[in-house]
């Protein structure tokens, strides 16, 4: 290679991996900021209809299906959406219905309904039982805290919001695969989402929370309009934007618990988030490469080398900051290198297919967003 050439690679490089350190300390203030955020109870508080699609028993599902009715809330109803009768979760279901039985907890069996997508098919189902008022829409591996309710309806009355999202961390179960996966989510997805946030992207909407009224809903065509598409909330959140009406980050951080065991399950998982970006915004998914710590090690046989001690030092000060604001237990060094080293081999996997595996089928995504299913 000519030495002009790869001396003007290398200050590339450096100028990537300068640019990722700012990202980094500039996503742990920020994730601290948040994490620190109150809002006032709303003045009023209107139904709310929790939707929780549901497939499969997961680990601790019970509890966190229980944990919604912590709140206390005037009118509240949760409608569970199972599409097949014989899915295990029917029975925790039952076994909520029976811990709580004065809670208004309905059971939806949506069966086939035509949706590539089941989790949105099981929404088009549930959403008759829902009662007027809020609608608010959940993952099924989602916990909340106190205020959860509070936080969610007083943002979505602030004028102009159309719908109300929240982000989440992530608690591992173990210390193996489960803590890498965790560390994803903290250390990455979250900084990296309030980061787009500050710099003006109005397009976040993220399926640990989506509420919104009925008539905001209907407004936008209901669920029907995003049957097929792979990455929902990103589509339900447009058809909002394209109404007229806002998306806003509540002040409120729901928890996730972390399970995967086996580096075939988080390798899924991320592909999956990764290929579903890449889906619907390709040229924030590639400009995302300043966001991978990792490639700093790219400097350590050049001229710059000392720019890796640089790059290493501000991502452990940004985790360590991380950790501190979400009361998470400090990761060993080697932890945080092995991990950044791995998320940079799935982003660049990311735009080596269009396959992904969720909740054990194999799709494609077409070019337009929308899923194939595959044999």
């Amino acid at each position: 290679m000519n030495v002009a050439v790869w001396m003007i690679a290398v200050w590339v490089l450096a100028g990537v991996v300068l640019t990722g350190c700012v990202f980094h300390l500039a996503g742990a203030v920020l994730v601290a900021r948040f994490a620190a955020r109150k809002l006032p109870p709303p003045l009023q508080r209107p139904p709310v209809t929790l939707m929780k699609p549901l497939c499969g028993a997961e680990p601790h599902l019970l509890d966190d299906l229980a944990g919604f009715w912590d709140e206390d809330w005037p009118c509240l109803r949760m409608v569970c959406g199972i599409k097949d009768p014989a899915d295990p979760a029917v029975e925790v279901v039952r076994t909520l219905k029976d811990r709580l039985p004065h809670a208004d907890i309905r059971l939806v069996v949506s069966g086939s309904t035509g949706a590539a997508n089941a989790k949105v098919g099981n929404l088009m189902t549930m959403t008759a039982e829902a009662a007027d008022g809020v609608l608010v829409i959940s993952d099924s591996d989602m916990r909340t805290g106190p205020g959860y309710l509070d936080a969610v309806a007083g943002t979505l009355a602030e004028p102009g919001v159309g719908l109300a999202t929240c982000l989440y961390v992530g608690r591992p179960e173990s210390d193996g695969w489960s803590a890498m996966a965790a560390m994803g989510i903290n250390h990455s997805f979250l900084p990296a989402a309030l980061v787009a946030t500050a710099l003006g992207r109005k397009d976040g909407c993220f399926g640990a929370t989506m509420a919104l009224t009925r008539e905001t809903l209907e407004r936008v065509g209901g669920f029907e309009k995003i049957a097929d598409t792979l990455a929902d909330d990103y589509h339900l959140g447009r058809l909002v934007r394209e109404s007229g009406l806002s998306i806003a980050l509540a002040p409120q951080l729901v928890e996730t618990r972390v399970t995967e065991t086996r580096f075939a399950q988080l390798a899924a998982h991320e592909l999956r988030w990764g290929r579903t970006i890449a889906s619907v915004a390709p040229f924030s998914a590639l400009a995302s490469v300043v966001t991978q710590p990792a490639l700093a090690w790219g400097l350590a046989p050049t001229p710059l080398w000392p720019l890796l001690f640089l790059a290493l030092a501000c991502r452990w000060l940004a985790v360590r900051g991380e950790e501190h604001a979400l009361s998470l237990p400090p990761s060993p060094l080697w932890r945080i290198v092995a991990r950044d080293l791995l998320s940079l081999a799935l982003f660049v996997a990311t735009f080596c297919g269009r396959s992904v595996t969720w909740r054990g089928r194999r799709y494609r995504i077409r070019r337009d967003g929308t899923l194939e299913a595959r044999a």
